[in-house]
């Protein structure tokens, strides 16, 4: 793996948060551009191309649309730019409305400078990314949509008990570290748990695994 900074462009209208942030990230993240409005973000990221946009969901400018809307105007770059919501808000229309959009992942501003730097290597490496709390909005919003999944019980079989349970706090959006101290094992346990767990059903990352559980309701 690569030791260089994953390069983000950040985006919220106020100077004071980006000024924040900024002093926050610690060298595996570099940001390399910024704005304040719908209108500036679709400029500065389509020209910098990062592989990560970090945006708050509520911008000026544009139709109104706020970060959805950045999203949505850059369609074309999604898959090699990736979206993380970083936001106040934690309403369920809010998270609802960026991950329609596109957005990988979505956290509230409450978040660690360590956390969020975390946080944006995972979305880099296509993982999603949620606050635990919101991840039970996206779940309810697209579970039905994920109805043509198979949802025979037989996969979910294949889990352990102990497998079972990492598998739906990872899905809900839980890091490594936070799965470690709910249920007191180490982090290197859980990254053996979730490589056989992925590994079982035939997933080849955790995106793919909220998805997954989601289908199924399992959370």
């Amino acid at each position: 793996m690569s030791d260089d900074p994953v390069d983000v462009v950040l985006v919220d209208d106020h100077l004071m948060f980006r000024a924040g942030v900024r002093a926050s990230l610690d060298d595996r993240v570099r940001v390399v551009g910024e704005a304040s409005s719908v209108d500036e973000a679709v400029q500065v990221v389509r020209a910098t191309r990062p592989p990560v946009v970090l945006l708050d969901v509520h911008l000026p400018g544009g139709d109104g649309g706020g970060g959805a809307e950045v999203i949505r105007t850059c369609t074309d770059l999604l898959g090699g730019t990736r979206f993380l919501a970083l936001s106040v808000s934690d309403a369920a229309e809010d998270v609802v409305a960026v991950i329609r959009a596109g957005a990988r992942g979505y956290v509230t501003k409450a978040i660690s400078g360590p956390d969020l730097c975390d946080a944006v290597l995972r979305v880099a490496g296509d993982d999603a990314v949620f606050s635990p709390r919101l991840a039970g909005f996206v779940l309810d919003a697209f579970g039905a949509a994920a109805g043509d999944v198979a949802t025979g019980d037989d996969e979910l079989d294949r889990l352990s008990a102990r497998e079972r349970e990492v598998m739906r706090l990872i899905a809900r959006g839980y890091s490594y570290r936070e799965v470690a101290g709910e249920l007191f094992i180490s982090i290197k346990t859980v990254e053996t748990h979730v490589s056989a767990v992925l590994r079982k059903l035939q997933l080849s990352s955790r995106h793919e695994l909220t998805r997954w559980a989601a289908a199924r309701r399992l959370l």
